[in-house]
């Protein structure tokens, strides 16, 4: 017995075309051939064995309930069924409630559900849902219609490996899912080029939109780092005047400590002239007491004279002696007489202490007027410096006024690159012609007003407003032959007139047009060259074009009827008005304006030149004229000063004589009086004089030196108090810059300036006006990105994470396809050379069936793509005839008999090559010609009676006569009628031994 064969299968009421209450089978483990005539009960044999192994009812093809299957009449059925097992029978018991439709399991008597039944039935392979092992009476014809892909199915479950049609299930599940996935990828990688394709249409825009952001940012950064240079500037700036103003109340310090020791002096020579002139007087009345006391001894004198002729004579002796006394006399006295002479001349100067304090005072005035003047040269300076910081705001509006420029060429760059590129050559190449070019219009024309900026765009064609403007034609001829032809740049030109339009006339005054709410003309609206002017006159008439107001659009009619205008321009309209030729009726066409593009930029020339000539010569005037005034002041400082020093000198001469004189009339009185009281007297008072005199002098030094240094400090306190106000004033801007800066930074009182800041910090400007200047830049840069959606950008950047997502989910998606195709490749070889070996020998076997009985036939696998694993079939060709071709079996091209024999041979040739248990084919020898019917038999005996071949099933109503049979076929008849035995009745034995006595005693008769 093969594991899974069937020994015994029972049934109690079944029901069939003739009903029974029991029946019990016995089959052999080859061949069963199970006979009986119509209505017999045989395919309820089947039936039982279908239902017993936990097959539906549908697999019959004859009823789908279970409860149809028993006996009518009966409420309960059974069906027994014992399958070989080498480790020990296995015995499948199923009872049938007709009344539920409901069955009971039971294993080798004990309970148990369909579910476990129906694994041990599958362990064993045993498939009775397969047409290729358990074909019923009424499935027979739909072997045929099998299509290749299920008899292919139907064959790996009936002789393929276990694992053949899993892997084959595999293959499809894998084939589906790379299918999907190759779907899933494709749309993916459409989408994600889609996408990209999008976001590339958007990409120059938020590139724009970031290079805008980044200039933002950057101005961001340097208004942030301003107010830190700014403070950082007024800091030091606070720290050098309050390190002068240190220095400054040192040297106040120092001059006071100096005048501290000078001051003193001048009291102590105060004092000390004091007792000096106080002497003095007393010495003078000591002298007029005395000269009275002389004039009396003179008197004396004159009494004794009487008495001295009286002594001549005795005096004669010495008149020798007294002669040479009188010759030195007389030259001391001539050389007195030259010193008082001389003493004469200088006290003609006699009072010079009031010359030499008024000059003291000019000359601290003019030090006090020195130090005002110095005072105001440093206003100037600051003054200059300030006008040399307006002066550098000057340039910078020059250069904003260039920048602006540079707008109008970007445009005009970026729209027309081959005529910016013209320009270019133009500006490097005037000197190649004879009379004035002019650069494209749209760069020439300056709007007074940019609001107006859309009625000269919508006028003025935008063909010419890139046009270069000539004066002469050969010129032009010169200029288009080297742009045209030479460099191959599409650009316009054109002739301004020879005779100016550019001053014409209007034919009708502004006045007259003002009360329909015009208030200009075209070329009122914006300066020109005259070339460019002359030529927007003669072709576009701009003198006679006038631009009106709402007020012009409300009453349109009324003007066009009245002022009879050809143009004109209304807030947001133009007006064209022509007169039809045929019937002279007036026409009148409006457009909406556009928008302009190219002249909202305006540079105004009048004041960029008045800028560039815009000098500092009223402060340098101021500071030459101050500069001068310190010199000439400087000037009479040193006169007044060499005046004071002469005066001292004559002083101090006057003081020399005197003393000379002293000196002389001493030795005259001495030897003319001789060493009188009076003499002495006059000497002692000489001397204090001299004292006095020197006294007075040095006190009067003393304070020169003092005034001088009172000036000085007057002037270093000033200087001080000056330094001190800036050092306050710059403290004040540098808490407020402090306050300024932090605010522009969010940053608390306590709270350092972010890491962040102070890296960005470190890569810009240092200096207020390199920041000046990178923010203008900026500015200009920024203001050029125009027309820029954050939108767009948000979308942009939400599809490029989309993108990216994509494609990460696509690089997945490629991963496990890879994944799924490997295991394709891995599953295919493990299924499909193993199938191709298998279908090898089916065909092998099938081809030599129909060979024997001189037909043909053959079996192969098909398929029309090889990785569409679910549509793999095996398809069965045949050949009945010679005269034909082999053909496919299908149930239409065949006849009946045909079909059963192709179907018969097919399952032969599964016969030896299956791994099922057993197989069941039910009067599939109905419509059989003879001849097929018994080749088929034989070739039904012949293989399924082989050794190592599985149980067979083979029911048929009829046989023909005189058939092969084998030793190892068993044979079951099935009776059925009114005069059976009770099959308890029934004895096989008796039976045989009765068969054979009528066998033995047939020969003799």
């Amino acid at each position: 017995w093969s594991p899974g064969g069937m020994p015994t299968c029972k049934g109690e009421s079944l029901g069939g075309k003739v009903t029974y209450d029991i029946c019990e089978v016995s089959p052999g483990p080859h061949l069963n051939m199970i006979i009986g005539a119509n209505g017999t009960g045989k395919s309820s044999i089947v039936c039982a064995i279908c239902l017993g192994l936990a097959g539906k009812p549908a697999f019959m093809g004859r009823a789908d309930k279970v409860g149809f299957f028993v006996k009518r009449g009966c409420s309960k059925g059974m069906v027994e069924i014992e399958l070989f097992r080498t480790s020990g029978n296995l015995v499948i018991t199923r009872e049938i409630d007709v009344a539920k439709n409901q069955s009971s399991w039971f294993i080798n008597k004990k309970s148990t559900t369909q579910k476990v039944v129906e694994e041990q039935v599958a362990a064993l392979n045993i498939q009775v849902g397969n047409l290729c092992q358990f074909l019923p009476q009424d499935k027979v014809g739909e072997f045929a219609k099998l299509s290749k892909i299920e008899l292919l199915e139907a064959t790996e479950k009936s002789i393929g490996p276990p694992e053949m049609h899993r892997y084959h299930c595999e293959l499809k599940n894998f084939r589906e899912k790379e299918k999907q996935l190759e779907t899933s990828c494709k749309e993916k990688t459409e989408y994600l080029e889609k996408m990209i394709q999008r976001n590339e249409r958007y990409k120059q825009d938020v590139e724009r939109f970031y290079e805008r952001k980044r200039h933002l940012d950057l101005i961001e950064m340097l208004e942030a780092k301003r107010p830190w240079v700014e403070y950082e500037n007024v800091r030091q700036e606070y720290e050098e005047v309050k390190l002068a103003r240190d220095r400054a109340k040192e040297e106040v310090r120092k001059l006071k400590e100096g005048q501290i020791p000078m001051t003193r002096r001048i009291e102590e020579i105060e004092k000390q002239r004091h007792v000096l002139e106080a002497r003095i007087k007393e010495k003078a009345t000591d002298i007029k007491e005395t000269s009275q006391k002389c004039k009396q001894k003179q008197d004396i004198i004159e009494r004794k004279d009487k008495q001295i002729e009286e002594l001549q004579q005795a005096l004669t002796v010495k008149q020798n002696e007294e002669h040479d006394r009188q010759r030195r006399i007389s030259n001391t006295r001539k050389m007195i007489e030259d010193l008082q002479n001389e003493l004469k001349s200088a006290e003609n100067c006699e009072n010079l202490q009031p010359q030499i304090d008024a000059i003291t005072n000019d000359l601290r005035r003019v030090q006090d007027e020195k130090a005002l003047c110095e005072g105001e040269v440093i206003d100037k300076r600051g003054e200059k410096e300030s006008l040399e910081k307006e002066r550098k705001s000057v340039g910078d509006n020059i250069v904003r006024f260039d920048n602006l420029m540079n707008q109008k060429e970007d445009k005009l760059r970026q729209r027309y690159r081959d005529t910016y590129d013209a320009v270019l050559w133009l500006r490097n190449n005037r000197d190649k012609f004879k009379q004035r070019v002019c650069e494209p219009i749209m760069l020439t024309i300056n709007m007074k007003d940019n609001k107006n900026a859309k009625y000269i765009e919508n006028h003025i064609s935008s063909n010419d407003l890139r046009a270069f403007v000539f004066e002469s034609q050969e010129d032009m001829e010169v200029f288009l032959k080297e742009i045209r032809d030479n460099k191959k740049l599409r650009v316009n030109a054109v002739i301004a007139p020879k005779s100016s339009y550019a001053d014409k006339a209007p034919s009708r005054s502004l006045n007259e047009l003002k009360q329909y709410g015009f208030f200009s003309y075209l070329r009122e609206l914006f300066d020109a060259p005259d070339p460019v002017m002359s030529f927007l006159c003669c072709h576009y008439h701009i003198h006679e074009v006038p631009v009106g107001t709402e007020r012009t659009r409300e009453r349109i009619e009324r003007v066009i009827q009245e002022t009879r205008l050809k143009q004109m321009y209304t807030a947001e309209e133009k007006y064209v008005v022509k007169t039809s030729f045929y019937s002279n009726k007036v026409i009148s066409s409006n457009t909406s304006l556009k928008v302009a593009q190219f002249l909202t930029v305006t540079v105004d020339l009048e004041q960029r030149r008045h800028l560039e000539e815009q000098k500092l010569q009223a402060v340098e005037a101021g500071l030459i004229a101050l500069c001068e005034r310190n010199k000439h002041l400087e000037h009479k400082d040193n006169e007044l000063r060499q005046k004071k020093k002469e005066l001292l000198e004559r002083k101090t001469k006057k003081r020399q004589l005197e003393q000379k004189i002293s000196s002389k009339l001493g030795r005259y009185l001495s030897a003319y009086l001789g060493r009188g009281i009076c003499t002495s007297l006059h000497i002692q008072k000489v001397d204090l004089i001299l004292q006095n005199t020197t006294v007075i002098s040095e006190q009067n030094k003393l304070e020169s030196d003092y005034m001088a240094a009172s000036s000085q400090l007057r002037v270093s306190e000033q200087h001080f108090i000056e330094l001190d106000e800036s050092r306050q004033r710059l403290l004040q801007k540098c808490k407020e810059l402090m306050k300024r800066a932090r605010q522009v930074c969010n940053l608390g009182a306590e709270q350092t300036v972010p890491q962040e800041y102070q890296t960005a910090f470190q890569d810009l400007p240092n200096t207020l006006d390199e920041i000046d200047a990178l923010l203008t830049e900026e500015r200009s840069r920024a203001s050029c990105f125009t027309g820029l959606n954050p939108t767009v950008v948000e979308e942009y950047t939400k599809r490029e994470e989309e993108i990216e997502q994509l494609t990460e989910e696509l690089k997945i998606k490629k991963v496990e396809l890879d994944k799924y195709k490997e295991n394709i490749s891995q599953v295919k070889e493990r299924w499909l050379n193993p199938l191709k070996e298998l279908v090898e020998k089916i065909n092998e076997k099938f081809s030599n069936f129909f060979s024997s009985m001189q037909c043909a036939g053959e079996v192969d696998l098909h398929t029309e793509n090889e990785e569409d694993y679910d549509k793999y079939g095996i398809r069965i060709r045949v050949k009945f005839r010679s005269s034909t071709q082999l053909h496919e079996l299908t149930p239409h091209h065949q006849s009946g008999g045909e079909r059963s024999v192709s179907t018969m041979l097919y399952l032969m040739a599964l016969q030896e090559l299956n791994r099922c248990p057993f197989r069941v084919v039910d009067e599939i020898n109905q419509g059989m010609d003879p001849i097929n019917e018994r080749r088929v038999f034989e070739m039904v005996v012949n293989t399924a009676c082989k050794e190592n071949t599985s149980q067979y099933f083979f029911i048929t109503p009829k046989l023909l006569q005189n058939l092969p049979y084998s030793e190892k076929m068993t044979v079951l008849f099935v009776y059925n009628g009114p005069h059976m035995l009770e099959p308890n009745r029934w004895n096989l034995k008796a039976f045989q031994r009765r068969r054979r006595r009528i066998t033995f005693t047939q020969p003799s008769q």
